[in-house]
């Protein structure tokens, strides 16, 4: 099983009177969403904040992109996509679940709500107890099975500032109360900080990706018999060079991070599942 996984794109409306703005901006994220759907993969998935502010203009355009393909697209919500409106809204718009889960033979693929509704004040992470005990449910229903979660935001004191305020899910929700009733492997994905990270605690592995202006790239995920290969692919198209510094020197609620990019072993890594074959 092969997956594509994108950081936080953060699509956005501009300001039309800015000379050359409204070019850069469709030729930037045409190039790039159609590098990530060109990819071969059973499943393509965004770690949230796809859009900038969630305006129902924003979340019209890039999907009228991503359905330019027939991929199998996943959309994990973020904070900046429930910023305009709420999140049956986002939802209507875009025709994904909230959270759900996907099992097949090699794994099973969670995708959780972590975003807060219309709360600009607050963009840390929530999880509401429905949610967790659907989670826990899915956790333990797993067994040794491989377990792959995308959520936008990081578990607290993981990934490179997941320690910071407002940039986890909330330290006061015990998530690592349902992650270790995991058996096996687990590799949890998130973005929303803006810096590559992989951190490994315990049997899960932390993947938090950059996002898509400061770091032109995506993750591919390649799920086998023995292992987990996460690798990351780089663009450096004339398109998403040349038009970046125009787009985050005049959009609003971004801020370029010229730090983002993590070393080799902060964007890439194996995860063995060899141990939990031999026990099963």
């Amino acid at each position: 099983m092969k997956l594509v996984v994108m950081g936080d794109l953060h699509y956005h409306e501009i300001n039309e009177t800015i000379p050359g703005w409204l070019e850069a901006r469709n030729e930037f994220y045409e190039t790039l969403l159609g590098r990530f759907l060109e990819l071969e993969g059973d499943a393509h998935i965004s770690l949230g904040d796809l859009t900038n502010y969630g305006h129902s203009s924003e979340l019209r355009d890039v999907y009228a992109l991503l359905r330019e393909s027939d991929r199998t697209f996943y959309h994990a919500l973020g904070n900046h996509d429930l910023y305009a409106q709420t999140r049956r809204e986002v939802l209507e718009i875009t025709g994904q679940h909230r959270y759900h889960a996907v099992e097949n033979e090699k794994a099973v693929l969670v995708f959780l709500d972590t975003a807060k509704e219309m709360d600009f004040e607050d963009w840390g992470g929530s999880v509401d107890e429905e949610q967790l005990t659907w989670f826990e449910d899915v956790i333990t229903a797993s067994g040794t099975k491989p377990v792959l979660v995308f959520a936008h935001h990081p578990i607290h004191n993981t990934t490179t500032n997941s320690d910071k305020d407002k940039g986890s899910i909330h330290p006061s929700i015990d998530m690592w109360k349902i992650l270790s009733k995991k058996e096996g492997v687990g590799i949890y994905f998130n973005g929303h900080t803006h810096i590559d990270s992989i951190v490994k605690q315990n049997n899960w592995t932390f993947v938090q990706l950059s996002a898509c202006l400061d770091q032109h790239g995506l993750r591919i995920v390649d799920v086998e018999q023995d292992e987990i290969r996460i690798s990351a692919i780089d663009f450096t198209d004339a398109a998403l060079t040349g038009n970046v510094e125009m787009l985050y020197n005049n959009m609003k609620h971004f801020r370029h991070n010229a730090s983002a990019r993590g070393t080799d072993s902060e964007r890439e890594c194996i995860v063995s599942l060899r141990i939990e074959a031999e026990q099963r």
